[in-house]
C-alpha cells in the first residue's frame, strides 16, 4: 500500500491550509496508547476525515459534533485546500498512528505528529475488499471487519497527522474505494513540560 512519488520538501510547515483524513486498520490489530508528559490542546485546525459511507449517511449527530464539515468528492476538491508549497495533511486514526506503519503507505510523508478529534469514535463497522485481496481477512474466525470512525458526540480520538503531496491524492482515494472525505476541526498536542 506504497506509494514511490517522491514530494519536494518544503520547510512551511506546518502548512497554512492543511487537511485530515482516517484511514482504516486491521481488524486484528491493537495500538495502545500511552502519554505520560502533559498534554493540551494547542493549535485549531481544520483537515479531512474519512469516513465510510454507510456511517455517514445514517448518522444524523454530524451537524452537532462538526457543524463545519464539508465532503471533497474528487481531486478537484483537494487541490483548493492545498498549502502554497502543494501539501495536503493526512490523519491516522488506526494503524497510521504509528509512523512506522504511516511510512510504509505514504514513504514520502513529512511533519509527523499527534492531535486530538472531537466528536468522533472509532468503531469496526465495515469489511474492506483489500484485506480479502491481500490475504489478511480470517473468514473462519470472521476477522473481516475494518477500523473506522463515526460521529459521536462527546468522543475524543488521538489521531496523527502529517503531510502528503498533492500527487499522492488520486492514488490515495482510488485505495480507499469505501470511505468518502470529510472536513473537521481537530486540535494538535503539545508534548512540552
Amino acid at each position: 500500500m506504497s506509494n514511490s512519488l517522491s514530494p519536494s520538501v518544503s520547510h512551511s510547515f506546518p502548512p497554512t491550509v492543511s487537511h485530515i483524513r482516517a484511514f482504516p486498520l486491521r481488524a486484528t490489530i491493537s495500538i495502545p496508547i500511552a502519554f505520560s508528559a502533559r498534554t493540551y490542546p494547542s493549535t485549531l485546525n481544520r483537515r479531512f476525515l474519512w469516513i465510510p459511507y454507510p456511517i455517514m449517511s445514517s448518522n444524523t449527530k454530524l451537524a452537532a459534533t462538526q457543524p463545519e464539515l464539508c465532503q471533497l468528492n474528487d481531486s478537484s476538491d483537494f487541490e483548493k485546500l492545498l498549502s502554497p508549497s502543494g501539501y495536503i495533511s493526512i490523519c491516522g486514526f488506526g494503524s497510521l498512528l504509528s509512523e512506522r506503519s504511516a511510512r510504509s503507505t505514504f514513504p514520502n510523508l513529512l511533519n509527523f505528529r499527534v492531535a486530538i478529534l472531537k466528536g468522533f469514535r472509532r468503531v469496526f463497522a465495515h469489511v474492506a475488499p483489500i484485506f480479502f485481496d491481500r490475504g489478511i481477512a480470517k473468514p473462519e474466525t470472521k476477522e473481516i471487519s475494518s477500523l473506522s470512525v463515526e460521529p459521536c458526540e462527546g468522543e475524543t480520538l488521538i489521531v496523527t497527522v502529517f503531510e502528503i503531496q498533492k500527487a499522492e491524492i488520486p492514488a490515495f482515494m482510488e485505495r480507499e474505494l469505501e470511505f468518502r472525505f470529510l472536513a473537521v476541526t481537530f486540535f494538535l498536542l503539545n508534548f512540552s513540560c
